[in-house]
């Protein structure tokens, strides 16, 4: 497939990724920022690689996680990005322009232009959760911005990396985008590179990681991790809705989902009703789960034994577990890595599942008396990538809001802040930093670059250099004393309204 360059491609599978990255950076260098036409082209390649090869990515999927239906990867993996990457493409043009910052300046003789520059050459390392979405997602929108990109994907799901690293070649010169695969030693390194920046998509720990060994060479990162999303039921909510909408929720993936609901407060005296109506609603949903292909196993035999330690440990500690099992059925079932959905009730602080993130088809539930004491419990911890409220959106709700810090917010239903194409999505704190998404993801690609310019017959700065006139003196000493009595002003007239 023509990849739109003159050069004759050069295989990627003989180059180090270090290789790799000098091969983008000088091509980088000789070619410029590209233009619009060539950043769409791009863009296209990438969706016709994952569309061409639809059939096959859906095997290797399925294959990584064991049982993962192929609706559901459909929907998850592919429906999930596309809306994102058409908006991104057809805004490409307009987030390129060149922008005026002060129109007046020119008045003076002065032109200015804010321009956005692609970085350069840029890494993204995937998750194994959605370890195809999650790395064409955030390439095309360092593709819209003008760079080039190389990919380090999960050896965890290894079918689907490996797929990805045969067909990028057919598409891509690897001057554009090559995928690097590899075990967490080859991801050490990766991340160590000298990037122009970093995309990282994983847990926490490993995030810490990522930073730490970018901040060598001191490249700037974007960190999109995970966290204990809480779910609050609103005191006048509805108690089996919002039952049958969070454990839905849950089950998404089997629950490896970075904005899973992982642990629900419920107001005191309405847990026995909530936790019946989820068990309910879980029964509903899976009369059948050995033999059932729509329900997510664990993506490997690790992460199924943690999950399945979390639920034992709590057990052992005192915390009441119940877990929803059709008749006639063994679970949990190492073979086929299934968990039954798992509810956990009367935990203590002190437990693993109390501050690890699950991660599985397992939900908490937590009693409160006072809202504003579910608002004291979030503000102690950690910020999550998204907090989740059921009931009403009245003063309860935008107090919540006002009160608490995630990375997003979403009322009545799973993971509404991810819908809007436009909006910018990604955590703070503990569960990440910078966004993407729609501008936010051309944002983060790009560098935004001051360019000022004058042909006036005098220097603009001679003012600021000595020696200094009487008259200069003078002006200056009159404007720092207005900018003084100004402030204050300010500060008694707003005192004096008290």
């Amino acid at each position: 497939m023509s990849t739109g360059t003159a050069e004759e491609p050069i295989s990627d599978s003989v180059l180090a990724p270090a290789a790799i990255l000098e091969l983008q950076r000088q091509a980088y260098l000789r070619e410029g920022p590209p233009s619009a036409a060539v950043r769409r082209h791009r863009i296209d390649r990438l969706l016709a690689m994952v569309l061409d090869n639809l059939d096959s990515y859906v095997d290797a999927l399925a294959r990584d996680f064991g049982t993962r239906s192929r609706t559901g990867i459909l929907f998850a993996e592919i429906m999930g990005m596309l809306s994102i990457i058409e908006h991104t493409r057809s805004h490409t043009g307009k987030w390129m322009r060149p922008r005026n910052p002060k129109p007046t300046a020119r008045l003076y003789g002065i032109r200015a232009q804010v321009q956005p520059t692609p970085l350069g050459a840029v890494g993204i390392i995937g998750p194994w959760n959605f370890p195809l979405q999650l790395v064409v997602v955030p390439a095309a929108a360092a593709f819209a911005a003008g760079n080039r990109v190389m990919i380090k994907m999960s050896e965890i799901t290894a079918h689907t990396a490996e797929l990805t690293r045969s067909l990028v070649p057919e598409y891509f010169d690897p001057s554009e985008l090559a995928v690097v695969t590899g075990g967490p030693e080859v991801g050490a390194a990766f991340a160590e590179l000298p990037f122009d920046h970093v995309f990282f998509t994983g847990s926490t720990r490993v995030g810490r990681l990522v930073q730490r060994a970018a901040a060598a060479n001191l490249v700037p990162v974007t960190l999109e991790l995970g966290g204990k999303n809480p779910v609050v039921v609103a005191p006048d909510a509805d108690i089996a809705r919002a039952a049958a909408r969070i454990a839905r929720a849950r089950m998404i993936n089997g629950g490896q989902v970075c904005v899973s609901p992982d642990y629900v407060f419920v107001p005191e005296g309405r847990v026995d009703a909530f936790a019946d109506a989820l068990g309910a609603s879980f029964r509903d949903m899976f009369p059948a789960i050995a033999a059932n292909e729509d329900y997510t196993a664990c993506v490997d035999e690790a992460n199924y034994d943690r999950v399945r330690a979390l639920i034992d440990e709590a057990r052992a500690q005192g915390a009441r577990v119940e877990q929803i099992v059709p008749p006639d059925e063994t679970l949990p079932d190492p073979s086929t890595r299934k968990i039954p959905p798992t509810v956990v009730r009367d935990i203590t602080d002190d437990m693993r599942i109390a501050t690890e993130e699950v991660f599985g088809p397992v939900l908490v539930l937590r009693s409160y008396v006072k809202l504003a004491d579910v608002v004291d419990n979030l503000s102690g911890g950690d910020s999550p990538l998204v907090a989740y409220w059921y009931g009403p959106g009245g003063r309860d709700f935008r107090a919540f809001v006002r009160n608490t810090r995630s990375g997003g917010v979403s009322r009545n239903d799973f993971a509404l802040n991810m819908f809007p194409e436009n909006a910018p999505f990604g955590g703070v704190g503990a569960s990440g930093m910078g966004a993407y998404r729609g501008k936010a993801g051309f944002d983060t690609f790009t560098h935004y670059r001051t360019v000022v310019g004058t042909d006036l017959p005098f220097v603009v700065t001679a003012l600021a250099a000595p020696p200094f006139s009487r008259f200069i003196h003078r002006v200056i000493d009159i404007a720092v004393r207005t900018a003084h009595r100004r402030t204050r002003r300010r500060l008694a007239a707003r005192d004096s309204g008290r």
